[in-house]
């Protein structure tokens, strides 16, 4: 409970202000989605894209949104105590538009596993939820979970998977440096943990066979598919009549799942969508 009570934004749910942005929201029209899904944000720790996310949730609108779980990372918070600005900024975005109608459904993941005791309750608007049943405009119906549940290493071996976070910690440091460094030459995001991910034999083997085993799952239970995070590996794919779907995450890819409005699913590539406008600005300064 420690970590909890030290989130600041907790402690001004009930004072009355609607806005508290140390970055302001952006002005402007919004593109609109039917429903969004985004996870593993790990809001607490450094290699959080806080700002890339806040530009996204500047530009998008939808009628629902799912928080697939790891938003806040707990498990680094409980070692060292890390909230800017930003990550406060991040919350607040997304209460707010809670608070405008927007349903929020967020569900626990690991990572944030301290939530799943309030599973049925609501805070701010946002519901909380071990998982839940997604009916897309044409009538599929989507188990929507974090994934964990499927992860033999954090069922079975725990201390493992303390061991690859710390692990993944280093490499998100150096990712951070890389992207200064890039920053500093005027080139976009790139993402070198999501790089070594995709080269790595045994990573790569991991991913297939957790998304297999999450649709297989997903199969059992009688739905048309599945919407989930944990591996940071967005993916649109189906595997034995099962749809999967991967939403990804904002430490690495920086992505989000949206269904349009005529059902159509897809992933934004938001660091893509970011260098696009940055490439496009040029051009209409001089028109």
């Amino acid at each position: 409970m420690n970590v909890i009570t030290r989130l600041p934004f907790l402690a001004e749910l009930d004072d009355g202000a609607d806005d508290k942005f140390a970055i302001p929201e952006r002005e402007g029209k919004r593109r609109r989605y039917r429903t969004i899904w985004i996870s593993d944000i790990h809001l607490g720790t450094r290699g959080c894209n806080a700002k890339m996310l806040i530009d996204f949730l500047d530009s998008v609108d939808s009628d629902t949104m799912y928080l697939v779980g790891d938003i806040i990372d707990g498990w680094r918070l409980k070692r060292r105590f890390y909230w800017p600005a930003a990550h406060n900024d991040v919350v607040w975005r997304v209460m707010k538009r809670a608070k405008r109608g927007t349903r929020v459904i967020y569900i626990p993941g690991n990572h944030d596993e301290m939530f799943r005791q309030f599973t049925g309750l609501s805070f701010g608007g946002v519901e909380i939820r071990r998982k839940a049943i997604h009916e897309t405009v044409d009538g599929r119906k989507l188990l929507v979970l974090h994934g964990d549940e499927f992860d033999t290493i954090m069922l079975a071996h725990r201390w493992l998977a303390f061991i690859g976070d710390a692990a993944y910690t280093m490499l998100m440091r150096v990712n951070i440096i890389v992207n200064a460094v890039r920053q500093r030459m005027g080139l976009p995001y790139w993402s070198l943990s999501k790089m070594a991910k995709h080269k790595v034999k045994n990573a790569v083997e991991f991913i297939s066979r957790f998304e297999e085993v999450v649709a297989h799952e997903a199969g059992s239970r009688g739905v048309d598919g599945v919407v989930c995070g944990h591996i940071h590996n967005a993916e649109i794919r189906e595997i034995a009549g099962v749809e999967y779907y991967n939403d990804g995450d904002w430490v690495e890819g920086c992505t989000a799942l949206v269904e349009h409005f005529d059902g159509r699913m897809e992933v934004l590539h938001w660091a893509d969508e970011i260098a696009r406008r940055t490439a496009e600005e040029p051009s209409r300064i001089a028109a």
